[in-house]
């Protein structure tokens, strides 16, 4: 048999609550019967103990003052103390009718009416003429055994009633431990039922809360499923609508500056040919502030020709189209060559750059590592003040090598640190430079060093008075081949 559990949140949520509180409702509604019908029996057990108390003192009394009258009668023998007995004799048998329901619940209905008959055999007897003095004297003496069974009655009914009040005693005992079964059960019952129907509502609410965050984080590539409740599986086909919306807004973004950095590249190959002749002399010689005017046209090209490259490679990273072309190198004159192509805009503001970098061979994609170290060393160029210098470090480990950056500009704000890597996000520091960046630079710089499997991060340090930035790439193949000049 299938269960059909309810589509939508308020049916699941209702259901729980029946499922939770219909065995609470049936174990109150139990109790309460229950404690209904123990104290219906306790009240008619009090009332039955007290009612046969005083029938039992009353029978007393009715045959003690049958005695004292038949005694009487024996001595005075007068017409007076006849009428006293039939009246005596009337309570009694009115008193044991009275006892009637009582004694016939404690199995005493034979010893009551043996009661009434030998008190009306007394009576009888003495109502007879010419009775002689030994026949009354006998007669009277059958009140001893008379006291005696109202004293087994009383004792009878006194007994029924203690059983009455045991067994009363043993309901109860009962039905507490009914109780305390019940709710012994109900508590983890409900306990697992609730946890059931959390369940069944979290993991939702779990999906819904990963698909808001995948899109928060521009995760638009994997779809977005929600099994639940029907609304909660209606909001999530809402999600996925957004999610397709944002991922066609994103390719067609990737599209247009593809389309723009190729576009530029053209006119931008024209201007760098023009100035590189200029500055040959192929046209005719320049003189100095002719020179000095095409070496800043130079300098901005490069400037623009690297914004260009960091949107095709920005482009290419976000379309997983880019590959890496692993090869061996050395890592110093790779830095050297970048500083050379950024030595303009080193001297025209006078930093310093230090290289402070072990002469190793790294094992990784050349150009990616150099678009790094441009994009760093740009980086650093705009932010550090004139006369300020600029410290490029690295050295190998057994597994990695590591690269450093530090300058002496005004360093990153700590509320702007965690967005750094973000892309086209821009800081509130003025940039120096006739070419603004377009806020990708350090994007570019984590995602080439992620297709590395390495990792890149700000260090908070004394040792720079501006931005500190340390890069730990792994050197699989070199600690291969390591371990295997060891074991040779």
């Amino acid at each position: 048999m299938r269960f059909h559990r309810p589509r939508s949140l308020n049916g699941l949520i209702l259901v729980g609550f029946g499922l939770v509180g219909l065995p609470l409702l049936i174990a109150v509604i139990w109790a309460l019967v229950n404690l209904d019908r123990l104290a219906e029996q306790s009240e008619r057990l009090v009332f039955t103990g007290v009612e046969a108390a005083q029938n039992n003192r009353l029978l007393e009394e009715h045959l003690s003052s049958l005695e004292r009258v038949a005694r009487q009668y024996q001595v005075l023998g007068s017409q007076q103390s006849l009428q006293l007995l039939q009246q005596d004799l009337l309570t009694i048998e009115s008193r044991l009718a009275k006892m009637a329901p009582l004694a016939e619940r404690a199995a005493a209905t034979e010893l009551a009416a043996s009661i009434g008959a030998g008190a009306r055999r007394i009576v009888t007897t003495l109502e007879q003429t010419n009775l002689s003095e030994d026949d009354k004297t006998r007669a009277i003496a059958e009140f001893a055994l008379l006291r005696q069974r109202v004293t087994d009655l009383t004792a009878t009914t006194t007994a029924f009633v203690d059983t009455e009040l045991k067994n009363l005693q043993a309901n109860t005992r009962r039905a507490q431990r009914i109780s305390a079964w019940q709710v012994a059960a109900l508590v983890p019952g409900t306990l697992i039922l609730v946890l059931f129907f959390i369940l069944l509502v979290a993991r939702p609410i779990r999906q819904l809360d990963t698909a808001i965050s995948q899109l928060g984080q521009s995760g638009f590539s994997k779809p977005i499923e929600v099994k639940g409740p029907t609304d909660l599986e209606r909001l999530g086909r809402q999600l996925e609508w957004l999610r397709q919306r944002l991922l066609e807004l994103a390719q067609e973004k990737n599209k247009f500056l593809r389309h723009m950095s190729h576009e530029l590249k053209t006119p931008l190959a024209n201007i760098r040919e023009g100035t590189e002749l200029l500055l040959d002399g192929t046209v005719g010689e320049l003189d100095q502030p002719q020179r000095e005017v095409t070496d800043i046209l130079r300098m901005n090209g490069l400037k623009l020709q690297q914004l260009i490259e960091n949107l095709l490679s920005f482009s290419a990273w976000q379309t997983k189209t880019e590959v890496l072309t692993l090869t061996d190198f050395p890592l110093r004159a790779l830095a050297i060559s970048v500083a050379k192509a950024q030595r303009l805009a080193l001297k025209a503001a006078h930093i310093q750059l230090k290289l402070e970098i072990d002469d190793i061979i790294v094992n990784a994609d050349r150009d990616k590592i150099r678009t790094v170290l441009d994009n760093l060393l740009s980086n650093a160029v705009k932010f550090t003040p004139r006369g300020g210098y600029i410290t490029i470090r690295a050295q190998q480990t057994p597994s990695s090598f590591v690269l450093e950056f530090g300058d002496t500009g005004p360093g990153i704000p700590e509320e702007e640190s965690p967005r750094i890597f973000e892309a086209f996000f821009q800081g509130r520091r003025e940039q120096g430079g006739q070419v603004g960046g377009t806020g990708i630079g350090l994007s570019v710089v984590l995602e080439c060093i992620q297709a590395h499997e390495g990792s890149v991060e700000l260090v908070d340090s004394d040792e720079f008075s501006g931005a500190h930035f340390r890069i730990d790439i792994p050197q699989k193949r070199v600690a291969a081949r390591q371990k295997m000049a060891a074991n040779a």
